[in-house]
């Protein structure tokens, strides 16, 4: 299944002050979700943000916190965003069947979150490159049960591709220009 950017919404999960750099690569991680966000905000897809306790975690990287709105914002305390009464009413006013995932911790919330948005009857895609956890073995078996469970994994680039469908557009030729690595 490809995706649609019409029928998409980027979720950025818990991508905060005192959680992020103790995460893989975090330099590198926190740069493609600033490039996923960035992309999003361009061709119009929502955005939509939860942030894990954020009390002991701090709120969402200052960075990022520029690509959306405090009401596309929630806070939870569950692992699972779908365990939030908050978060699945907000999300539903979307009214998008293609969750794309960004955040972390790959193994903890991103995982049940994707789990759960099956589930739901989403379509869940979980932008490989623009997530991550604390160790090397969480983040490989967070995604293998991801993909065993049937969530799409994806990079970055798939995206970008698959949002904008052709070449040869204005739109294509603007957007690569200032997207493409």
């Amino acid at each position: 299944m490809l995706l649609n950017k019409d029928d998409s919404i980027l979720l950025l999960i818990d991508v905060q002050e005192k959680l992020t750099p103790a995460v893989l690569n975090s330099k590198a991680f926190i740069a493609e979700c600033e490039w996923m966000l960035k992309l999003a905000k361009k061709m119009g897809v929502p955005i939509f943000a939860s942030e894990q306790y954020p009390k002991g975690l701090g709120p969402t990287l200052k960075q990022l916190h520029t690509y959306f709105s405090q009401e596309d914002c929630v806070d939870k305390v569950h692992f699972s965003c779908m365990s939030d009464e908050k978060y699945v009413h907000r999300l539903k006013q979307f009214h998008k069947k293609q969750l794309v995932l960004i955040g972390i911790e790959a193994h903890v919330c991103i995982l049940q979150t994707a789990l759960e948005m099956k589930e739901h009857g989403f379509d869940v895609f979980v932008v490989v490159d623009a997530v991550s956890s604390r160790g090397e073995q969480n983040l490989k078996y967070g995604l293998k049960r991801m993909k065993q469970a049937g969530v799409h994994l994806l990079t970055s680039e798939m995206v970008f591709f698959e949002w904008l469908k052709k070449a040869g557009t204005l739109e294509f030729k603007e957007l690569s220009t200032e997207f493409l690595k």
